[in-house]
């Protein structure tokens, strides 16, 4: 302001609340004068001393990274003398540097902890500079104490163009990372497969690393699977994943929790497509064929999976095994039929068979007789047996 006598006075200029909207009018504009000629100066005093404490920083400032940090620092500090000359927000153009600095620590790496940082330090350097600086020219202690309210929350409006450029910068990697992982999904699903060296390409492009072996699944509704690094597509109506098959499976089971679902059994990548069809078959099986279960592991129903794909061959050895079994009621057929199974998988170990059906090895010993009875020498050809355990496993299911 100017006094009676024509000199610059800087009178405190302390009306309302303090809040930062209204800091920038509450500053006296002649203060940009008074600061202005050493701003250049303390620019590269902030530049040594952002190397100096911060270890990220600490390198010699040439190429893209040196114009951008120059660039930064020197706007930062030009513009906040034009705010206080004009009170008015950040041009465009300026907002763009900060924005861009967000953008620039993505690209490095980095969060934006070693940003904020360096604000931080510019801040502090700033402001000692500027009150040796207003304390010779005499601006009063209120005004000065304005000043660095000022500084600081410019430095919080900088943070914040930088946050949102960090943020838009992750959200279009994100992006198009998922872009890519869904290629690679379809391209190892395809059918017939995909070419090796494409697949290579995706993978490297998707930075999902081709497991040795890995497995699919299919679920019964959109899931949660975030904690997962799986490649997943969970938008139409058979939702589904691949994943490394894994050694231990409570984790992938803790993962899908709420939902139904069946994994795959575990294949190298060109044939992710056969793990996905037969999770997709044990999904609809379940709980009509297979157990009624949260999480079916095919791995587990090989057996039951490859028999319900050939019904027609089933259904034959079913009839040339099973054949003395067709003349018994329902309720013998299936006490004798169960017996029957557990007796060829335990090789007739009376103790095994009666733990297994919950019954007394007296009565396990009454049953066998009647096997012999009904199948004599069948049960003792290994051809035959191998079949009448096909044959129980399709028909017990």
């Amino acid at each position: 302001m100017t006094g009676p006598s024509g000199e610059t006075t800087f009178g405190p200029m302390l009306g309302g609340d303090g809040r930062p909207g209204q800091l920038w009018a509450m500053l006296p504009r002649e203060l940009a004068a008074v600061f202005r000629p050493r701003m250049l100066d303390v620019a590269d005093e902030v530049l040594r001393e952002i190397q100096r404490t911060i270890p990220d920083y600490a390198r010699p400032l040439d190429g893209a990274f040196g114009k951008a940090l120059r660039a930064g620092v020197q706007a930062a500090i030009l513009q906040f003398i034009d705010r206080i000359a004009a009170s008015g927000p950040l041009p465009d153009e300026r907002r763009k540097v900060f924005v861009g600095l967000g953008v620039h620590e993505l690209a490095q790496g980095r969060n934006l902890d070693v940003l904020q940082a360096a604000y931080r330090v510019g801040a502090r350097v700033t402001w000692r500079r500027m009150a040796e600086v207003g304390t010779r020219a005499g601006v009063p202690s209120a005004t000065l104490c304005l000043l660095a309210e000022a500084i600081f929350a410019y430095i919080d409006e900088l943070s914040a163009l930088s946050i949102e450029g960090h943020a838009a910068a992750q959200a279009r990697a994100a992006g198009a990372l998922e872009r890519r992982r869904r290629r690679l999904l379809d391209l190892l699903l395809a059918d017939p497969p995909s070419p090796s060296r494409t697949v290579q390409e995706a993978a490297a492009a998707a930075e999902w690393p081709l497991p040795h072996r890995l497995v699919a699944v299919a679920l019964d509704g959109p899931a949660d699977v975030s904690g997962l690094d799986a490649l997943e597509d969970l938008e139409d109506g058979t939702p589904r994943l691949l994943l490394p098959a894994p050694s231990d499976r409570a984790p992938l089971t803790a993962a899908l929790a709420g939902h139904r679902a069946a994994v795959g059994p575990p294949v190298p990548p060109r044939q992710a497509g056969r793990s996905l069809a037969t999770a997709q078959e044990a999904l609809r099986l379940v709980p009509d064929v297979l157990p009624d279960e949260p999480l079916t592991w095919c791995e587990d129903h090989l057996a039951t999976l490859w028999l319900r794909k050939e019904p027609f061959l089933a259904a034959e050895v079913t009839r040339r095994r099973l054949g003395p079994l067709t003349a018994l009621t329902p309720k013998q057929y299936n006490r004798l039929a169960g017996t029957l199974l557990a007796w060829l998988e335990t090789c007739g170990n009376v103790r095994e068979v009666a733990d297994r059906l919950a019954i007394h090895p007296q009565t396990v010993r009454a049953r066998a007789q009647e096997l012999e009875a009904l199948f004599a020498d069948s049960l003792r050809d290994p051809d035959d047996r191998f079949e009448m355990i096909l044959a129980l496993r399709a028909t017990l299911s």
